[in-house]
């Protein structure tokens, strides 16, 4: 023990890792009544368990830990130690969806090897999944499936090969069609990888597409964590449409058009949308409705720009998108869907419904919808859902 205490942190974190991946492995359980296996297990006869009432067990194996907690969302749970050496912890009932979660071993966070990872929060964390009854367009079903592919294009902005994420629908190896386009954004603290893999874009595209509910499209998720070589601003610039130049040259300068390239899509502003989750609806707001020669669809999802976050506060409509007041009849006539959605939770959501009141107020044409939740990935996918059925009809 003397020896572990005053092994550096990194190398620490690795031999608890190491334990616990090793342990659970070796074990058998008897899981209480009632209770399944998340998705986001990596191994379905083990923990984490969810029971009846959406709590969930959770149980690790580090013998010699002096102190273990698990720590979903922000909430921490104290685990108790077990005879046999592991420890345990059942949190509250959580709501439906998707959570990331850690488990703290004597104060190192590490992801849990009984779960899989997703780049969320600007690191790999382990995640759980509750099951929402009357959800299963989220849920892989039997129907036609399309295909999520990555593949890399060469950005002027960085001056590097970057990573894109394609879902296409079932049919489009074998076809010759070509298809209406979404660019779709991800959120703070992740990347191109969210939508595909959290928001889980492909199964909600195919059920859609196989009910007849959305007409087949393709999806591009890009990574606009961008960082300029010419000296522009970072992707973290703020809300603001000088901070958004980065990635709108980015995004119309190389993802665009290197799409329209390489895939088969209608290359027209009707065929084409815009939307995302927090920092990406605040990318799709400036991007999607200051470039309607670009994108006459845009979806705008949680975002914080109207309020609800640190140095937010009195968003001017006018100012922000010249036009959309002052030549409302105008700006009308530019967009086909102008979608705007958010958690009944989120901080953001009073905010949200007073700028959706002014723009109605004023004249524009902005559907606008709410989900129970905060801010989180199924009020993200009950967003795409919508949005998806709304587009290119």
């Amino acid at each position: 023990m003397n020896y572990i205490m005053k092994t550096p942190k990194i190398i620490f974190a690795a031999l608890l890792t190491a334990a616990i991946c090793g342990s659970v492995a070796a074990q058998d359980y008897v899981f209480p009544e009632g209770t399944y296996s998340p998705v986001t297990n990596v191994n379905r006869n083990s923990f984490p368990r969810v029971l009846k009432d959406n709590s969930v067990i959770f149980r690790v194996d580090v013998p010699h830990a002096l102190m273990v907690e698990v720590d979903v969302c922000g909430t921490k749970y104290r685990m108790q130690k077990m005879e046999n050496g592991s420890w345990t912890a059942t949190t509250q009932p959580l709501v439906p969806g998707f959570h990331y979660y850690s488990i703290i071993v004597d104060g190192s966070s590490l992801a849990d090897p009984a779960s899989q990872t997703f780049f969320g929060c600007s690191r790999w964390s382990s995640a759980i999944e509750i099951v929402e009854p009357g959800m299963d367009d989220f849920e892989v079903q039997d129907v036609p499936h399309g295909e999520v592919r990555t593949v890399n294009y060469y950005s002027k902005v960085e001056e590097a090969w970057r990573p894109l994420m394609i879902y296409t629908p079932a049919g489009y190896n074998s076809g010759k069609q070509e298809y209406p386009v979404v660019y779709i954004q991800h959120g703070g603290g992740e990347d191109h990888r969210g939508w595909m893999e959290q928001g889980r874009t492909a199964n909600i595209l195919d059920n859609l597409i196989a009910s007849g509910k959305a007409v087949p499209m393709i999806v591009v998720s890009s990574n606009s964590n961008v960082h300029a070589r010419s000296g522009g601003m970072e992707f973290g610039a703020g809300y603001s449409w000088d901070g958004m130049q980065t990635f709108r040259s980015e995004l119309i300068d190389n993802v665009i058009p290197f799409v329209e390239k390489n895939y088969r899509v209608k290359k027209d502003r009707k065929h084409r949308a815009m939307c995302g989750l927090s920092m990406g609806g605040g990318q799709s707001f400036y991007i999607g409705l200051r470039d309607p020669d670009v994108f006459a669809n845009v979806g705008v999802f949680s975002t914080g720009m109207f309020g609800g976050i640190k140095g937010a506060a009195n968003f001017d409509l006018e100012k922000e998108v010249p036009g959309m007041l002052s030549d409302t009849k105008n700006f009308n006539k530019q967009f086909d869907v102008f979608f705007v959605t958010c958690g009944e939770q989120d901080p953001r959501i009073e905010y949200t419904r007073s700028i959706v009141k002014k723009m109605r107020d004023g004249g524009v044409q902005v559907k606008f919808n709410s989900y129970p939740g905060d801010h989180e990935w199924q009020v993200w996918r009950k967003s795409l859902h919508e949005f998806a059925q709304y587009l290119f009809k």
